[in-house]
């Protein structure tokens, strides 16, 4: 008898779940709150331009990448292309100097020579642990929690030519790093371009970042990430899964400490030999399982660990045309901006020049990412609608002014604006306090392992940026392989993958 599987959660995760369910011979089921896959990997129109929420670049975009017969498996990537940009980012102080951070690490480490001769110890070190990583590839073949004694000395060895790189940065923040340079604008041009508000975030973990755009592994799909998430859906259909759209789940169903099958908001139960959980992981731990199956560790990270702070996101659908500006800069700010209650000390914009999907001819989509304090926003709109709305109208204005004195004329060239606030991710998204990569990386949390299982519950696992602790589309697609993996072995079934 098939044995059958409810996933809850139709972001990648879920319909990657789903996607190797069926590949192994599981009759899987999907059920989402929204009326679209994808979870945060998404985007919405909005008059005559579509928004992009996620995807700014993918890695195994490359077919040389070790991570693209994964998206080969999915169907994410046959037939799509992919943007290599000569910029991973570039930021500019008030008299327009810039700091740019080329994908090509020569150019990179020239530019950073050039603007800081003096810096030249740090950043030849810097760059080499980068230029070190570019042969390293992540074993992403086998699910960690199986790996043998074998497995393991294999991956070990492995590593021993990026142990030195490892060990040396591993600790390092970005920003402990930004204040080692001695050039003034290089410090802090290197810490508003690469930490921004995240000072605690890994420096192994962005050498990592600019190895994979160096070997242009890491591209942007064009159409973005809406059509990326509906091409695993598609293939999630065609190998026979079934989706449940608008379909919230409030419980999962326990019975004798095993997972049964789980429960919608509107009182409908589905019963299922295994239930996975691809949703937010404090709903499903707090709230579909009512803290039942929780242990001091679990809590812990709920109650202590940094997440991804959520975002002020603002779009800006603009009547011209932006060829030749570079697609991600940063502007320092003479004085800070408010966004909300937080101060800003740089204003962040996507261009989106390079993808004509977005906008017709002649236009362009513009979007502005803050980092914003939930709490604020949620009391806002819980208290007072009215001047939470109004907040959302001055941040526009704001950016709106901004711009006009960079790109003069702009102002009466917008024809679109949206903002949504950490209270507008969450309600479409369902993701705790907003966060829309789970898990902070950090030098505390870097290649921290998360359970996919909760203790004194059978039959059920996690998926996803909550037990992947940077999360990312990448992780969420290989924590769902991975936990498929996990249930063919306690099955005794090999596991098995296609390509369509």
């Amino acid at each position: 008898m098939t044995k059958t599987i409810s996933i809850i959660g139709a972001g990648i995760a879920g319909l990657a779940a789903g996607c190797y369910g069926q590949m192994n011979g599981y009759e899987t089921q999907i059920f989402e709150l929204h009326d679209q896959p994808g979870g945060v990997c998404t985007a919405w129109k909005r008059k005559d331009y579509t928004i992009d929420a996620c995807l700014h670049w993918l890695v195994g975009s490359n077919p040389k990448s070790n991570f693209y017969p994964l998206w080969e498996e999915l169907g994410a990537v046959q037939n799509r292309q992919f943007v290599n940009f000569e910029e991973f980012r570039r930021l500019e102080d008030k008299d327009g100097k810039a700091f740019i951070i080329y994908a090509d690490l020569d150019k990179l480490e020239k530019h950073m020579l050039e603007l800081a001769p003096e810096d030249k110890v740090m950043i030849k070190s810097f760059i080499g642990g980068a230029r070190n990583l570019t042969k390293f590839k992540l074993p992403v073949d086998k699910a960690p929690e199986l790996y043998t004694p074998f497995d393991a000395a294999k991956m070990l060895i492995g590593m021993i030519p990026y142990l030195g790189t490892f060990m040396k940065w591993r600790k390092v923040s970005t920003a402990e790093l930004a204040g080692w340079f001695k050039n003034p604008f290089l410090s802090t041009a290197f810490r508003g371009a690469f930490a921004g508000d995240m000072d605690d975030f890994s420096a192994f973990a962005m050498q990592m970042s600019l190895a994979w755009q160096h070997n242009q592994e890491a591209g942007y799909p064009l159409g973005g990430s809406l059509p990326f998430a509906k091409a695993i859906e598609k293939r999630y259909l065609q190998l026979g899964g079934k989706i449940n759209y608008k379909s919230p789940v409030n419980k999962i169903s326990v019975e004798n400490g095993k997972a049964v099958g789980i429960r919608l908001v509107d009182g409908t139960e589905h019963h299922s030999d295994v239930v996975i959980s691809a949703a937010d992981g404090h709903a499903t731990i707090y709230d579909m399982l009512d803290r039942k199956f929780i242990n001091d560790k679990i809590r812990g990270y709920y109650d202590k660990l940094p997440l991804f702070p959520p975002l002020v996101y603002v779009g800006l659908g603009v009547n011209r045309d932006f060829s030749g500006v570079p697609h991600e800069i940063s502007y320092l700010l003479d004085k800070p901006i408010t966004i909300g209650n937080k101060p800003h000390q740089s204003i962040g914009l996507t261009v989106y020049n390079y993808d004509k999907t977005l906008a017709k001819p002649g236009k362009t989509v513009l979007v502005a990412m803050f980092n914003s304090d939930y709490d604020y926003w949620k009391k806002l709109k819980t208290e007072n609608p009215k001047q939470y709305d109004e907040e959302k109208v001055k941040i526009a204005d704001q950016l709106i002014a901004f711009l006009d004195t960079k790109f003069p004329g702009l102002a009466k060239q917008v024809d679109m604006r949206d903002v949504s606030t950490p209270v507008t991710w969450e309600q479409y998204t369902g993701n705790w306090r907003g966060s829309y990569e789970g898990w902070l990386i950090t030098v505390k949390t870097f290649m921290m392992r998360m359970s996919k299982q909760l203790p004194g519950l059978g039959n059920f696992y996690m998926t996803g940026q909550w037990v992947e602790p940077g999360g990312g589309v990448p992780a969420a697609a290989m924590s769902a392989r991975n936990v498929i993996q996990i249930i063919c072995k306690q099955d005794k079934k090999k596991f098995s993958t296609s390509k369509p």
